[in-house]
């Protein structure tokens, strides 16, 4: 089972990760990857780079700006392979400590 664990944070503090976060997100990756859970982890540029493109119908619209504009937005992700959905959310526990960040919990299908 494949899940997807958004890191969220608030854009009026929690922006970028401070050293000892770096450090326990390091350590927390180091974890995962030997246990041959961690299909990839990433950080996102924050709110002020995003940039939307709606070309339905062939609009052809392009706006700098946030799909939804709120204080809460996905600063980063991982996605990790488990055999079952309480590992996953031990998981998601664990990372959210790490990264001293909110975790959102979703299983990918495919």
């Amino acid at each position: 089972m494949r899940f997807l664990f958004s890191v969220i944070a608030n854009r009026y503090g929690e922006q970028i990760a401070n050293p000892d976060e770096m450090a326990s997100i390091d350590a927390f990756n180091d974890k995962i990857e030997a246990a041959g859970q961690r299909v990839i982890a990433v950080g996102i540029a924050g709110l002020d780079t995003a940039i939307l493109f709606d070309n339905r119908q062939d609009l052809g619209h392009i706006s700098q700006r946030p799909a939804i504009e709120s204080d809460t937005y996905m600063a980063g992700f991982w996605i990790i392979e488990t055999d079952d959905e309480s590992t996953a959310h031990t998981l998601a526990s664990e990372a959210s400590k790490a990264c001293n960040r909110i975790i959102e919990v979703r299983q990918i299908f495919h």
